[in-house]
């Protein structure tokens, strides 16, 4: 007698017929991993019989596997939906005759492929590089998608060239990486699970930004009072191929420390404390919708730990393009009373 049928963890047995339904059909394949050892065969021409009904019907169905090593055994029928439980049990036959089955167990058919396309797929460019696809799942039955399949392709070109990428869960979002800027995309989305995919949603169609500016903030010029910085740098103009600034991004990183600290300003000049002292390196980029621009030149500002700078003294400096920081120059340093 073959091993009894039982499930595992997954829900699928160890002597297994599990569910697997295609389009219009269901289909059992019946697997087990333990087949019955040579010794307890008794004779020639060993073989399997799968024997299976739908719940509620009376006559078994019994199906010959000549096999002694086979795993699985696949049935097909049209007339079954998915997801209908059918009892089973697999016994065993040699030139002798039939030997004893298994116990009964009670399985499904599996649910088949997505039968519905996700809805309200939408798609916009969030950068000059990225679109973001969000959409929202089919209503709940049979065919229930396990992920999703987003392709995408540039306008003028064929789908056959587009790109493919599956979410890792069940999520219903997803960022397109790697995209050439101020181009328009071609996006649909289809669910996929065990058994095959679904019909996509109707294509929708999205535009990468502009690229950021590849022009650097110029002329960085920063004025030390004690722990205090204050920044100021020309406004960067992009060029019509580019995003329009909407914004500046200033990092604050210590030399030493992993900790970054990062200030936002739409306007050319900002204001800046020193936690502590040390040395810290001032870096100034455009932000666009297209994302972050060049990253200007450095100014490199250095504080006595536990010392600051008397009131009646300020130090103004500036940062030229293409300068090593050797070669840096102390511009003014004046009485406050001055200013």
């Amino acid at each position: 007698m073959p091993v009894d049928i039982r499930r595992d963890e997954a829900g699928t047995l160890a002597l297994l017929l599990a569910a697997e339904a295609c389009e219009r059909a269901t289909v059992l394949p019946l697997q087990s991993s333990v087949p019955v050892s040579e010794e307890f065969q008794n004779g020639e021409g060993f073989g399997y019989i799968v024997a299976f009904r739908a719940n509620g019907t009376r006559g078994w169905k019994e199906k010959m596997v000549t096999s002694a090593d086979s795993t699985t055994y696949k049935y097909r029928d049209e007339t079954f939906p998915p997801l209908t439980p059918f009892e089973v049990k697999v016994g065993v036959y040699n030139n002798k005759g039939d030997g004893p089955f298994s116990t009964v167990v009670v399985i499904h058919s599996a649910e088949g492929e997505p039968r519905e396309a996700p809805s309200d797929v939408k798609a916009y460019g969030i950068s000059s590089s990225e679109i973001r696809v969000t959409w929202k799942a089919p209503n709940p039955g049979p065919g229930r998608p396990r992920g999703y399949e987003v392709s995408y392709w540039k306008d003028m070109e064929q789908e056959e060239s587009g790109t493919k990428q599956r979410t890792v869960k069940n999520e219903t979002s997803m960022v397109l990486t790697g995209l050439e800027d101020n181009s328009r995309y071609i996006v649909t989305v289809k669910g996929f699970n065990s058994i095959g995919q679904g019909p996509p949603a109707a294509a929708v169609t999205a535009n990468t930004r502009k690229a950021p500016p590849a022009q650097p903030p110029a002329n960085l010029v920063w004025m030390q009072e004690g722990n205090n910085v204050s920044l100021n740098w020309e406004p960067v103009k992009a060029k019509d191929n580019e995003s329009d600034v909407i914004g500046y991004k200033v990092l604050l990183k210590q030399e030493g420390r992993g900790h970054d600290q990062v200030t936002r300003t739409i306007n050319p000049s900002t204001m800046l404390s020193l936690p502590e002292g040390g040395t810290y390196i001032i870096e100034v980029r455009a932000l666009s919708e297209g994302g972050e621009g060049a990253v200007s030149s450095q100014a490199r500002v250095v504080t006595s730990s536990g010392v600051r700078a008397k009131s009646s003294q300020r130090s103004v400096h500036c940062a030229p393009p293409g300068l090593t920081w050797p070669a840096m120059l102390l511009l003014l340093l004046v009485p406050s009373a001055s200013w």
